[in-house]
C-alpha cells in the first residue's frame, strides 16, 4: 500500500490515519488485544521509512489506541482493560533531569503513596534528577464544600471538613518533607513543594507529570457513616481509591489528541493556580 502523494499531510500522519482506521473498524490483525505487525513490516507495507512508522505509532500511543510493551512490540489496546496506573509513569517522570508534578484534587493521598518508591530510589542513588517541583491544588476546607456533606438535607458539617483538612494536611506535609529533605541532603539541586487551596468543588483529580503526561479521573461519590468527633455522621463522600485514571501523553505532533489534552490540562492548572487559588491559612 502506498500513500497518497496529493495528501498535504506528513507521511507519519497519513500512516497513523490508516492504522487508526484499521483499528476502529476492527480489520483482521488490528482487533483489540492483537499484536501489530513489526516496525519493518509496517514500513514495507506502507512504503515508508522506519522512522515514519515510529512517529505514527507514537501518535497512536498518545491517543490511547495502542500500547507498547518493551521486548514484545505494540498491541491494540484492550477496550475492556483498566486504564494504566499512575505509579510506573511517576517513576519514569523522576528519571528526567527536571521533574515537575502538578496535582489538583481532594487530598493528594494517592500521590503521597505513589511518590515513595521513586523518592526511595533517589535516596539510594538509583535515580538522580537535578530538580523537583511539586504543586498541589486542594479545596479550601475552611468553608462549606460540595462534599463531604450530610445526607440529611445536604447540610454542611464542620467536623467533616476538619477531617478532610487533617487528611490533606497530613499528606501534603508528608510530600513536602520527603521531597524537600532531598535538597537538604544534597541529593538534588533544588526541591520545592507548594500548596494552594481554592473554593471550587474537587469532584475530579488531575495529575500532570513533566508537562508531558496527564492523568484524569472522576471521583465516585458514595454514602457512608462514620464517627467523627464522637458523633456518628451519615454523609456523601468522594472515594479516591475507586477513581479510574485515564492517561494522555504528548506526542511528537502538537495537534494530536494527546498533546492537546496535556496542553489544555496544564493551561487549566496554571490559570487556576495564578487566579483563584491562594495559600492555605494556618
Amino acid at each position: 500500500m502506498t500513500l497518497d502523494l496529493d495528501d498535504p499531510r506528513p507521511p507519519y500522519q497519513q500512516v497513523s490515519t490508516l492504522i487508526r482506521a484499521a483499528i476502529l473498524t476492527k480489520k483482521p490483525g488490528f482487533e483489540a488485544g492483537e499484536k501489530l505487525p513489526s516496525g519493518p513490516q509496517l514500513a514495507k507495507h506502507y512504503g515508508v521509512a522506519r522512522g515514519t512508522i515510529d512517529r505514527a505509532l507514537e501518535l497512536l500511543r498518545s491517543e490511547g489506541l495502542i500500547v507498547t510493551r518493551q521486548g514484545s512490540g505494540s498491541f491494540v489496546r484492550e477496550r475492556t482493560e483498566r486504564p494504566v496506573g499512575l505509579r510506573p509513569h511517576l517513576e519514569a517522570a523522576f528519571s528526567q533531569p527536571q521533574v515537575t508534578i502538578d496535582f489538583a484534587g481532594f487530598s493528594s493521598e494517592t500521590l503521597h503513596g505513589a511518590m515513595q518508591e521513586p523518592l526511595d530510589k533517589i535516596r539510594s542513588g538509583r535515580l538522580a534528577p537535578e530538580s523537583i517541583a511539586v504543586r498541589l491544588l486542594l479545596p479550601d476546607t475552611s468553608q462549606p464544600m460540595a462534599v463531604p456533606v450530610l445526607v440529611d438535607g445536604l447540610k454542611d458539617e464542620p467536623a467533616l471538613r476538619d477531617r478532610v483538612r487533617q487528611i490533606a494536611s497530613t499528606n501534603a506535609g508528608g510530600i513536602a518533607h520527603s521531597v524537600e529533605v532531598l535538597a537538604e541532603l544534597g541529593l538534588v539541586q533544588s526541591a520545592t513543594v507548594q500548596v494552594k487551596v481554592h473554593r471550587g468543588a474537587s469532584l475530579f483529580k488531575l495529575y500532570i507529570l513533566n508537562s508531558s503526561e496527564a492523568f484524569f479521573g472522576f471521583y465516585p461519590l458514595r454514602e457512608r457513616t462514620l464517627s467523627v468527633g464522637g458523633d456518628a455522621h451519615t454523609f456523601y463522600d468522594v472515594t479516591g481509591k475507586d477513581t479510574t485514571l485515564f492517561h494522555h501523553s504528548a506526542g511528537p505532533d502538537d495537534a494530536s489528541l494527546g498533546s492537546q489534552y496535556v496542553q489544555q490540562s496544564q493551561a487549566w492548572f496554571n490559570s487556576v493556580w495564578s487566579t483563584i487559588a491562594y495559600e492555605r491559612q494556618p
